[in-house]
């Protein structure tokens, strides 16, 4: 058995994709601030550098495209060079936005498009450094961030939505299978974050309209999500669902889905 209350956020040797920008970039900097060295990965270069040099010296960017296996094992590698070892921690951040359109009217291009990233990149990711964890045979995390809508069920949001129930799903049975190893697994499933999440998807302008005014109104700082995330994994917990919608829902979705899917359509369309 493992130390008891072992915090895994704590002088972490760790891994983040998506870290150019949003819960990404907000992760790296937190974990600095715990003591951490942290390789910030971004499909853009120099976004990754725009959060490495904010943190400094503990600090690498990398390019990495998450869609492509090739390019995580390569991360992997780097990282492994730089730390002097494999990682303590790793989370799988990068993502997209889309949504706006119902299924059969969405175009297919989009749907793999989302899921190449949102869910794809999560698996490359586990796939990848799962492995290397295990065999370390030391006390580590993995974070895998979904959604509120892995569970929410909005419509017109179904690709979305349907890469991050799978993130949900991989992350639950991802969790099972590392039961007793030292490595504990958290998956982040926020409902408004303060970031640029909407603008850079692939949203349609009254969608996109719609999601800012809540993100406004609701949106928690991205900051607050990632230490909020840190903190749950620190306790061993598998579910982070920082915003207090995101609890109700999960709740009411469990105990009553039929009543909640009909009722999320219903408010969908009143709403919009």
């Amino acid at each position: 058995m493992w130390p008891f209350g072992t915090k895994r956020s704590q002088d972490a040797d760790a891994v983040v994709t998506g870290a150019g920008s949003g819960i990404g970039a907000a992760f790296a900097i937190e974990l600095a601030r715990r003591g951490g060295r942290v390789v910030c990965s971004d499909i853009d270069l120099d976004a990754a550098k725009a959060t490495a040099d904010e943190i400094g010296a503990a600090a690498l960017p990398l390019r990495c495209d998450v869609t492509d296996v090739d390019e995580m094992y390569r991360l992997a590698d780097e990282a492994q060079s730089w730390f002097g070892g494999p990682p303590s921690l790793v989370i799988n951040n990068a993502g997209v936005g889309a949504g706006g359109a119902v299924i059969g009217d969405a175009e297919l291009g989009d749907w793999r498009w989302v899921l190449d990233i949102n869910l794809w990149g999560p698996i490359h990711g586990c796939h990848v450094f799962a492995p290397l964890l295990r065999e370390a045979g030391r006390p580590a995390g993995i974070i895998n961030v979904a959604s509120a809508a892995a569970f929410g069920a909005a419509p017109g949001m179904a690709a979305y939505n349907v890469s991050k129930a799978g993130t949900l799903s991989l992350s639950e049975t991802l969790a099972a299978e590392l039961a007793g190893t030292g490595i504990t697994v958290t998956v982040l499933c926020p409902t408004f974050v303060k970031t640029n999440i909407v603008s850079s998807g692939r949203i349609p302008a009254q969608t996109t309209q719609l999601a800012d005014r809540l993100m406004r109104i609701t949106g928690f700082p991205a900051d607050r999500v990632a230490r909020t995330c840190l903190d749950t994994l620190d306790r061993g917990g598998l579910y982070c669902m920082p915003n207090p919608e995101a609890r109700i829902g999960w709740g009411i979705k469990r105990f009553t889905p039929t009543v909640y899917t009909r009722a999320a359509g219903l408010a969908t369309r009143i709403t919009t």
